[in-house]
C-alpha cells in the first residue's frame, strides 16, 4: 500500500496555574490542561494518528507519564520523536487533519497560528495541515467546559521500500 491512514483522540480536564497549549501555540485562557507533559491534546491525537498509520502504538508506550523527562515536555518533542520513527521504515506525513472540540476559549483567532505551528512540528507546508475548532454544544464534560478533546487524522505516504 502507498497510503496509511490513522485516527488519534486525546482529551484533558482544565487546571488552573498552567498555560493553554494547543497545537503548539499558547492560547490565552483563564486555565491550561492537565497533563504529565504540556497537556497540549491536538498534537497528541497527531502523535496518536501518525503512530496509528505506521502501526507503531500509542503516545502512552512511547512517552509514558511516568518518565520523568517528558514532564512538561512541549509536544511538538513528540511529534519530531514520532517522525523519526516514521523515515526509517520509508514513510513520510502526507496530510494531518485535527478538530480540537472546546466551549471556550474561542478558538477561531488561533487556527492560522496552530496550522503553521503543526506544520512546523511536521516538517511540511501549512497546505497539509487541517485544524478545526468545534463546540459540544453544551453536552456533556467538553460541553460544560470541564476540559478539551482532539480527533485527528494522519495520512502516511510510502516513500521507499
Amino acid at each position: 500500500m502507498s497510503t496509511r491512514v490513522g485516527i488519534g483522540y486525546d482529551s484533558h480536564r482544565f487546571a488552573a496555574g498552567r498555560p493553554l497549549r494547543l497545537a503548539g501555540v499558547t492560547v490565552p485562557h483563564t486555565h491550561g490542561l492537565v497533563g504529565h507533559s504540556d497537556g497540549d491534546v491536538a498534537l497528541h491525537a497527531v502523535v496518536d494518528a501518525l503512530l496509528g498509520a505506521a502501526a507503531l502504538g500509542d503516545i502512552g508506550a512511547l512517552f509514558p507519564d511516568t518518565e520523568p523527562r517528558w514532564k512538561g515536555a512541549d509536544s511538538a518533542q513528540f511529534v519530531r520523536a514520532t517522525l523519526e520513527r516514521l523515515g526509517p521504515l520509508g514513510l513520510a506525513v502526507g496530510q494531518v487533519d485535527i478538530t480540537i472540540i472546546a466551549e471556550r476559549p474561542k478558538l477561531a483567532p488561533h487556527i492560522a497560528a496552530m496550522r503553521a505551528a503543526t506544520a512546523r512540528a511536521l516538517g511540511v507546508e501549512p497546505g497539509a495541515v487541517s485544524v478545526k475548532a468545534k463546540s459540544n454544544e453544551g453536552m456533556g464534560w467538553l460541553g460544560r467546559g470541564e476540559g478539551i478533546a482532539a480527533l485527528a487524522v494522519a495520512t502516511l505516504a510510502r516513500t521507499s521500500g
